[in-house]
């Protein structure tokens, strides 16, 4: 079977052909989505007709968290304008391109949060987008799918429900993989410009949710005191 390297990403824009020949990569190529791709045909709920509303919301989705995490230089953004852009998360102040990169990338700008140090499950102040990138692909080896359920308003400004999953088959923080799906739903809203051009991101989602699904096996330091095995290597 031929990869995405090789024919293009079936779900994402701006990753190949001319238009990218002078782009900077993070890991010095575009990325390849391949084993994500197969995680999210064989778990969504949904399969909208390409072309309708729902498919063209869904692959900017896709296509804008590809860049923001793995294109180097705002410029070469396409489906971003980086001088507008704002990230907001459950109503707090928005983030400048600049602002994630400085605390350490996307995951950390999607996990912030005012709990106490001693009560954070992932702390984002002291991660980094080495560190934090390392630990979310150890606890999800098949990635992290993300799907468009319902879309509420069409642009300039998107309405959108969407749901984000992947099998905890890796450790997160010292506690044991359990095999098990950990996902969260949210809101999303878009504002775009006239060359649908991302200006603006707004989701609203309850994270303690989504963490909790990671404590669910406990910690590995017990576990391996106890004897007992890995619960997704029992045979």
């Amino acid at each position: 079977m031929a990869s995405s390297a090789e024919q293009g990403d079936k779900y994402r824009d701006f990753m190949y052909g001319e238009g990218e020949k002078d782009t900077v990569w993070r890991f010095g190529a575009p990325p390849n989505y391949d084993v994500v791709n197969k995680l999210f045909e064989e778990g969504r709920t949904q399969v909208w007709p390409v072309g309708s509303l729902e498919e063209r919301v869904q692959r900017l989705v896709k296509t804008w968290e590809m860049e923001l995490v793995h294109k180097v230089r705002p410029e070469d953004y396409k489906s971003i304008n980086p001088q507008k852009f704002r990230l907001s998360l459950n109503g707090k102040e928005g983030l400048t391109v600049q602002q994630i990169r400085d605390m350490g990338g996307s995951y950390n700008a999607f996990l912030q949060t005012s709990l106490p140090p001693e009560l954070r499950i992932y702390d984002p102040s002291v991660e980094t987008a080495e560190s934090s990138g390392k630990e979310f692909a150890t606890t999800f080896p098949r990635g992290f799918a993300v799907e468009i359920l319902q879309v509420l308003s069409g642009p300039p400004v998107i309405v959108y429900k969407f749901r984000h999953w992947g099998y905890m088959e890796g450790p997160f923080h010292g506690h044991a993989p359990t095999g098990e799906v950990v996902q969260f739903i949210g809101t999303g809203i878009f504002h775009v410009d006239d060359g649908m051009r991302v200006e603006k991101v707004e989701f609203f989602y309850e994270r303690g949710d989504f963490l909790a699904g990671f404590l669910k096996g406990g910690p590995l330091e017990s576990i391996l005191a106890s004897g007992s095995r890995c619960p997704i290597m029992n045979a």
